[in-house]
């Protein structure tokens, strides 16, 4: 079967339209174009603000004039990762689609279900001629996933509505209310390079095959973080063997748990074979630690050509201290609603070339002293080796609100479309609902979607038959929005 022959079908061919185009963070303008085009073409009132999100609006259909306006609302950008054997251009290439039994998956990259999906489904009812709903206000923001600067910066005069669907939940048995806020963390420093003694060898590690994923939804699985590994593998190198570095480079995304990590380093020459062994029985170590949950690790280490540079060894030492010190992962679950993760951190980059390091990590909480708590944490260790620390991307969090009449009106109407109960409750991701809420307070909002899986990294899949249940529900939702 191919994506063609799915249903529904509008649905999915809007989401083949939206892969074809790339639209990486802070890099939308061809899809921010591609929806200003989409609205126009059905004759809509279609406008961008200064950041470039774009907004659409479509009347009523007949009959629904005097039910309350309703504002849908998903993201335009999508994370761009690809596994590291494959060869592909994020800037210049469509996502390369395929149906695999009742999921939607891409070959070797991410594609772009999130927020696609929520893309597509809007873009159908915009140009539908038979599915009853009130006015309709579409919200196509930008740069959700690296900093939400398009719901922070949007111009909340150019909406009227008071009810908002986010369709950026990653689970079909969920109706979410309230997320966890966020920050960045951001190090930079210097240090000195020293020329590289005869004597020594080089060797290039590379730790691979990890499941990443996103780090907000998937951080408390237990997922290994190529950057701790990869660290943990050298700092304990460090204690038996005069090891140098000469580059390092760990993770790409700062919303993704890293699953690849690249070490060039040096040994002596005398040492070399017991070296190999003691990256042979180390991979074993962590193979066997993760064998439950990261089934495709593997740790190679194999003859580099040796570089002329390597990092002072004082700092080497100094460097492995900081980043193992460096708190990852799950902080602290929430003692108010069981089974949610309250506050996390991931530390997602670490580069390390010609005498610059940098980090990047992100700091998750539904608790505003606790984000602040563990993001001080990380500060602290990189500050104390000298290291420049930039914190920003500061956003809130989503506060529940159980009483909502949409939330009531959504549990009435959620087993006509599925046979099992919702779960009700906050998500440790970050949604752009908690921003949206300071722009329009009073604001009634639920987060739903289709099943997704392994969103943020090259596994992401989105389930075909979540997305059937998904959009009848979405169109059962429109035709019964009370009257205003």
């Amino acid at each position: 079967m191919e994506l063609k022959d799915l249903l529904p079908t509008a649905l999915w061919k809007n989401f083949a339209d939206l892969n074809a185009i790339p639209r990486a963070s802070k890099k939308e303008e061809r899809v921010i174009a591609f929806a200003m085009s989409y609205g126009k073409s059905l004759g809509l009132e279609t406008r961008r603000d200064a950041i470039g999100n774009v907004l659409i609006k479509k009347p009523a259909t007949a009959g629904m004039e005097n039910r309350q306006t309703v504002v849908l609302q998903s993201h335009l950008d999508m994370v761009h990762q690809k596994n590291s054997n494959i060869n592909f251009d994020f800037e210049n290439q469509g996502i390369n689609m395929y149906v695999d039994g009742d999921w939607v998956k891409a070959k070797g990259t991410t594609l772009g279900s999130d927020n696609g999906i929520g893309v597509a489904a809007i873009m159908s009812l915009l140009a539908s001629t038979d599915i009853p709903h009130p006015e309709l206000e579409a919200m196509f923001t930008v740069d959700e996933e690296t900093g939400m600067t398009g719901a922070t910066q949007m111009d909340p005069a150019n909406f009227s509505g008071r009810i908002l669907l986010n369709l950026d939940t990653e689970e079909d048995d969920e109706l979410t209310i309230g997320c966890a806020g966020g920050i960045d963390t951001n190090t930079k420093g210097s240090y000195q390079e020293i020329p590289v003694q005869e004597g020594y060898v080089a060797f290039e590690i590379i730790i691979q095959g990890l499941l990443g994923g996103h780090s907000g939804t998937e951080i408390h699985l237990g997922r290994a973080n190529a950057n701790k590994l990869m660290n943990r593998l050298l700092y304990k190198a460090l204690q038996s063997f005069d090891l140098r570095l000469a580059s390092l480079d760990g993770g790409s995304l700062r919303n993704a748990i890293p699953r690849e990590s690249k070490a060039l380093v040096l040994i002596q020459d005398s040492d070399k074979e017991l070296f190999l062994t003691f990256v042979s029985q180390f991979t074993d170590l962590l193979k066997n630690e993760f064998k439950t949950i990261e089934k495709d690790l593997t740790i190679s280490c194999k003859n580099a050509e040796k570089p002329a540079l390597v990092m002072n060894p004082d700092y080497f030492k100094k460097l492995t201290q900081a980043i193992y010190a460096v708190s990852n992962g799950v902080f602290r679950m929430s003692p108010d609603i069981e089974g949610l993760v309250e506050t996390s951190t991931n530390l997602a980059r670490v580069l390390v070339k010609d005498g610059t390091f940098i980090t990047q990590s992100l700091q998750r909480s539904s608790v505003e002293s606790s984000k602040e708590d563990v993001a001080l944490s990380v500060r602290a260790a990189f500050e104390s080796i000298g290291s420049e620390v930039t914190q920003n991307g500061d956003y809130p969090g989503w506060k529940p609100n159980a009483d909502s009449p949409l939330l009531k009106l959504m549990l009435k109407l959620y087993p006509d479309h599925f046979k099992n109960e919702p779960q009700v409750g906050a998500c440790h991701a970050g949604l752009e609902c908690g921003i949206l809420g300071g722009h329009f307070p009073g604001m009634d909002m639920v987060s739903f979607g289709p099943t997704i899986r392994g969103a943020h990294s090259p596994n992401e899949k989105v389930q075909v038959s979540s997305v059937v249940k998904f959009y009848e529900y979405l169109q059962h939702i429109l035709r019964e929005i009370p009257l205003k």
